[in-house]
């Protein structure tokens, strides 16, 4: 007498095809991070990630990325590194935050989507390069949107830092939301992978 399948044909049908499809087997390949060296390292690494902040550092030419490292859990709770938006700084006298240069000054706008006086013409996580039009006195303070073409729009809050040798003024960023910087990152790091193509290959 022969004993019932544990499972029927259909259902081997459906187990077969979904581990041979390829959308459900693709990677992540920007997030995932495999470490290899023993697993002292990976237990030094997730310890630091867990308590501190841990970076990856690449250097290139004139510029240099910084991935930040976060210990993620996944849904069969085992914890796993992921590599986060990089900050991008470019090297000089002194080191500071990659600028994206706009083609086309973007005019920063209020809550309702209507555009101010305010246009910025360069960005950094950092930073913004704004021009004050219509002879309006730049604010100490704003909390405002940026809506680059083609982006969902992002909460922008700067303060004064200075005005510039060409009529421009530099507003440092202090984003209040973690969503909100992490957007802004992304954005520049998208930007930069226009910009420069060879580094993303």
């Amino acid at each position: 007498m022969q004993r019932d399948a544990l499972l029927t044909q259909d259902e081997l049908d459906f187990i077969q095809t979904m581990q041979h499809n390829p959308q459900l087997n693709v990677r992540d390949a920007t997030s995932s991070l495999l470490v290899n060296g023993g697993s002292q390292i990976r237990d030094l690494l997730t310890r630091l990630a867990a308590h501190e902040q841990v970076t990856i550092q690449a250097n290139f030419e004139n510029q240099q990325m910084t991935f930040p490292l976060h210990l993620v859990e996944d849904e069969f709770h085992a914890l796993h590194l992921r590599l986060g938006v990089p900050s991008i700084f470019e090297d000089g006298p002194m080191v500071r935050p990659w600028r994206l240069t706009l083609e086309e000054p973007v005019a920063l706008e209020n809550a309702k989507g209507q555009p101010g006086t305010m246009w910025v013409h360069e960005v950094s996580f950092k930073g913004v390069l704004l021009e004050v039009r219509n002879k309006t006195k730049p604010p100490k303070h704003f909390a405002l949107w940026f809506s680059p073409s083609g982006y969902e729009r992002i909460a922008l809050r700067g303060t004064f830092e200075r005005e510039t040798e060409q009529g421009f003024f530099a507003y440092q960023l202090s984003q209040s939301d973690k969503d909100e910087t992490e957007r802004l990152r992304q954005f520049i790091l998208q930007q930069h992978r226009l910009t420069h193509p060879a580094f993303h290959v």
